[in-house]
């Protein structure tokens, strides 16, 4: 079902016209310095169109919601309402995170390219994804391995989300069935973004 495009990734990124979406991912920001930075975000990824490592202490001070994906889930749709999320209140503050993972009923098999393909040509997705990775158990990632700790709550599925204040601390866990533009999230984001 994936169509590798590999080539027009690249030659996308090679005339620095990669999607939007990535390319906030990867804007080579200065991250601030370690002391300004909250602990949560004292992590770095590899972002998922070129591995090139991301330090997530680019995103302190911003409100960040925090989403596992998948491309053949039910709740795959949901990175439709991700992006709208984005769109209307990135530049208030808010930014969304993405993080494939293949640890629920195998719903996220792809390569890297595949699944950066499938994010920006099926949903337009612009806001930042990184490298496929575990979120649960002992091989969950170290974001999702602090914020189990911090919340006490494991992703149960695909599109579990959990959102983190300007300052760092964790909020809210919501579970795959909560969407992007349930009014209890949207509210908790909008709380976020004006405190």
């Amino acid at each position: 079902m994936f169509k590798t495009t590999a080539a027009v990734l690249l030659s996308l990124s090679a005339v620095g016209a990669a999607p939007a979406a990535f390319a906030q991912a990867g804007a080579p920001a200065a991250a601030p310095a370690a002391k300004s930075c909250p602990a949560i975000l004292q992590h770095s990824f590899n972002r998922l169109q070129d591995e090139a490592p991301q330090d997530l202490c680019q995103y302190a001070g911003k409100v960040v919601l925090v989403v596992n994906t998948a491309s053949y889930c039910g709740f795959t749709s949901q990175y439709q309402g991700l992006e709208k999320l984005y769109a209307k209140y990135g530049k208030q503050g808010l930014v969304v995170l993405g993080f494939p993972s293949n640890d629920f009923g195998k719903q996220e098999p792809g390569s890297a390219k595949e699944i950066a393909d499938f994010c920006y040509n099926t949903y337009g997705v612009k806001f930042p994804m990184f490298a496929k990775s575990s979120v649960k158990g002992t091989a969950a990632n170290p974001l999702h391995a602090s914020l189990i700790k911090q919340t006490g709550k494991e992703p149960k599925w695909n599109f579990t989300k959990y959102l983190i204040d300007r300052n760092g601390k964790v909020l809210e866990y919501f579970p795959s069935k909560v969407e992007p533009e349930d009014k209890a999230l949207v509210s908790k984001v909008e709380a976020a973004l004006a405190s």
